[in-house]
């Protein structure tokens, strides 16, 4: 109980010398999960998968900080509201990004837990021509080519995220010329049908 495994010198000056002294070359994830371990090297997979996600919104608000200098209120209004979808867009793309690749090491490593829905035969409402299973020898449905998936995606998935992203940004928009013209006109609070009598005006003249 008093012995603890001494480090590999060897070992050690490999990894400084392909992960620590590198800065812009990939991490070794191979080597670090072959010696510390399959939870350290998902940890560090993690931080730099992350690390390289958080340039997109970095360059994004970037640019879009640049193009709203100097602007009215009422643009820099807007891009903020733009920034805030983007960044809610961007989290959720993130996030089935990162869910994908951690699976992708851990098949790689030998630690996937297959979930028991996995195992479950095809549903029956599933069609496809069948093809005997790798795994189980046995016949199941093919999916889909993938041209067939990606073309629904792109024509029909897409589009319909696209759009809902659009009618939030709009009901945002006028919420704000909404707000501006209650401050703009000095108008008392008068109850709420009076509220929602004026925000039916100001709808109906921005349509």
């Amino acid at each position: 109980m008093q012995i603890f495994p001494l480090h590999e010198t060897k070992s050690l000056a490999s990894l400084q010398k392909s992960w620590v002294k590198q800065v812009l070359a990939p991490q070794p994830l191979d080597d670090i999960a072959e010696y510390f371990g399959v939870k350290v090297a998902l940890y560090f997979s993690w931080l730099g998968h992350y690390t390289c996600a958080l340039g997109v919104p970095a360059v994004f608000g970037t640019i879009l900080y640049a193009f709203l200098w100097g602007k009215n209120q009422m643009a820099q209004d807007m891009g903020h509201v733009l920034f805030s979808l983007f960044n809610v867009a961007w989290a959720s793309l993130y996030l089935e990004a990162w869910k994908r690749y951690s699976v992708e090491l851990a098949f790689r490593w030998g630690t996937l837990s297959t979930p028991p829905e996995l195992l479950e035969p095809p549903r029956p409402l599933y069609k496809g021509p069948l093809v005997e299973n790798n795994v189980t020898g046995r016949l199941e449905p093919k999916e889909a080519p993938a041209w067939k998936r990606r073309a629904f995606r792109y024509l029909v998935s897409f589009p319909i995220i696209g759009l809902c992203l659009f009618l939030v940004f709009v009901v945002m928009f006028l919420m704000l010329r909404f707000q501006d013209w209650l401050d703009n006109n000095n108008i008392p609070d008068s109850g709420i049908a009076q509220c929602m009598y004026n925000l039916h005006k100001v709808i109906i003249i921005h349509i």
